[in-house]
Parts: C-alpha cells; structure tokens; sequence
C-alpha cells in the first residue's frame, strides 16, 4: 500500500512516496530508499513494496527535486537516448552529496509523521548508495543500518566521498558491489573497506560476481533475477539484524 506525499526541505518541496505493508501489520522502524539514476518509478516502488511486507515503513523521496518537474525515465533506453542521457547527468550533477545529505534531516522528520519512532535503515541504488552511506555518517543517532548495491564512487577521491566519512557512522553497513563496475574498481573497494576497518564500523562488502551495475532493478536491461534475490536475503538479514 503506498501513498504520495510532499517534503518540505530547507531548498523547497520534494515529492515521495510512502509505502507501508499489505495488511493490518504495524511497526514503528522505517526505511529511506536512496533512488539510482532513472528516479522514482514503479520498479522501485515494487521494490519498496517487499521491503514494506517484511515488516518497515519506506519512504522513497525524489532527490531530483531541485531540477523542476520531470517524468520518470526509462532505465533501458535512457542513457543510449541522448537527450535523456544529456538531462540526466544534468540532474545527476545538480544532487550533490551535501545537498542530499542536508534533506535528509527532512526525511526522518517525515517518516516520523508516519509513526516512525523506532529505528531507520537505509538503502541506496546506484547514485543512491553513497548518499545512504552519507546519510547514515550525518544521522547516527537514528540510521542502525546502511545498505548500498551497485553504488558508485563510494571511495573516490572526491572530498565528499563517503568513505571520508567512515569515523562517524554507527549503523550496520553492507555494501553490495557489481562483479565489474567502473564507478566502484577494486581499488576503492579496498579503500573503502579500511576506512570502515578504521572507523571501527560493522561492516561487509561482498562482491557479486558475473553482476553488472544495475543489477538489482527489476527494469535495468542488466537486471539479474537470481543476483536480485540475493541482494535481497542480504538487504532483510541486515534490517532484520540492525533494527
């Protein structure tokens, strides 16, 4: 079951929607959905949906709010289709670290109003997955759990790489990581894993091998039904765990 609502940020209104589960069941912990590229669509309000029915709250709100109205893209034409792929990278560079991180004091705030007092996980897709990574850095007192799958430059040697951040995270973190993936090598693999050694973080990176990046979502044209399986045993352990 899900409904649509507006978020009120320090930089205007962002859509999102919040997906709750089948049924009469009830919980107080919620889940943040860091979208990929392609933005809130059904593939990932299905993908919220199951997440929802094993026992959370879920918000996916549009980080691309700042750029105007815009319908959802598709995720197999759009970057071989030039103005898509043009108006998405566009976007892309418009939802920096730190203003997806400064949103998201906005985000709890509204999984509160839905009766969240518990716990929040986070996970992210994608672009998503190192702002979920962030977000739990900024949000410590109330993000348990960080989850990324296929997420890019989540070591890079940006200054707002998520890795830099490592020291302040409390949350359980699992990354998932595509076999190959030019946006994650194995050399930030590597970085990261000793930030977070370092920062003293729980955490597990775990490599899918014969994934590509994108693997999970249901309608990326590399989208692996067995791999998306796994990455979600994996994603309900650790909310299961953490929260």
């Amino acid at each position: 079951m899900k409904h649509d609502i507006e978020i009120r940020t320090a930089d205007g209104v962002a859509k999102a929607t919040v997906i709750r589960a089948h049924g009469s069941s009830r919980t107080d912990k919620g889940i943040i959905i860091y979208m990929d590229a392609f933005g809130p669509r059904q593939a990932l309000y299905d993908m919220g949906q199951r997440i929802a029915d094993a026992g959370y709250i879920v918000l996916v709100p549009d980080l691309y709010y700042r750029s105007g109205p815009y319908e959802p893209f598709d995720a197999k034409t759009a970057f071989s289709e030039e103005g898509s792929k043009t108006k998405i990278r566009s976007m892309m560079q418009a939802t920096s670290q730190e203003l997806t991180a400064r949103d998201g004091a906005a985000f709890i705030e509204a999984l509160e109003a839905e009766g969240v007092t518990g716990p929040i996980g986070v996970v992210g897709y994608c672009m998503g997955g190192a702002r979920a990574l962030t977000a739990a850095a900024l949000y410590p007192d109330r993000i348990k759990a960080a989850a990324s799958f296929h997420g890019g430059n989540l070591a890079s040697d940006a200054e707002d790489s998520p890795h830099r951040l490592a020291e302040k995270i409390k949350a359980r973190v699992y990354v998932g990581m595509a076999g190959v993936d030019n946006s994650f090598p194995p050399e930030q693999s590597a970085r990261l894993a000793e930030a977070l050694r370092i920062g003293g973080v729980d955490y597990a990176i775990e490599n899918y091998a014969g994934m590509a990046h994108g693997w999970t979502v249901p309608d990326h044209n590399v989208y692996d039904r067995a791999g998306s399986e796994r990455h979600f045993r994996r994603l309900l352990t650790l909310l299961e765990e953490a929260l």
